[in-house]
């Protein structure tokens, strides 16, 4: 066998290898939108300290920068770059440090989003399969990485 057939067929399935390998990879992906500000260097400091389990549910790939999810189907994702949002009507609670507005009107999927930091940061959940608290709370290191902007709950749900 000549030398040129030799390194062709060990680079052919090297090729075909990475293909079904890439292709494999891409059907766990999770197909997200980044926010306009997914690019500020906070959200950085976020995604790179996200948990690989929240709630028992093993985290995800995305295909959006300064995201998160975990579960298969994905019942938690997290989007980081929202603009911060202001005085609010929504129920405020705090989880190991952290301000989170909660809106429950698409429930059982709740949506929390940060309070008093900025860039904002959203998660999305399903309360059918995982417990907010113990989702906000496997998050809160990696969330307490924002800047503070000075406002935080002042009227919190009681216990």
């Amino acid at each position: 066998m000549s030398r040129s057939r030799l390194i062709v067929a060990p680079l052919s399935v090297a090729v075909a290898l990475g293909i079904a390998l890439g292709t494999a990879g891409c059907s766990s992906t999770v197909s997200m939108t980044p926010a306009k500000g997914a690019n500020d260097p906070a959200c950085a400091a976020v995604t790179s300290r996200l948990p690989a389990t929240v709630d028992g549910q093993p985290r995800r790939w995305t295909d959006a920068q300064a995201t998160g999810a975990w579960g298969s189907p994905a019942s938690v994702l997290l989007t980081c770059g929202l603009d911060a949002p202001g005085p609010s009507t929504l129920v405020c609670q705090t989880v190991d440090g952290v301000d989170w507005l909660m809106d429950d009107s698409e429930a059982p999927k709740y949506r929390f989003t940060t309070f008093g930091r900025t860039p904002a940061v959203q998660v999305y959940l399903d309360y059918d399969v995982v417990s907010g608290r113990d989702v906000l709370s496997a998050l809160s290191s990696a969330v307490q990485q924002l800047p503070t902007d000075g406002r935080s709950c002042i009227a919190r749900p009681s216990s």
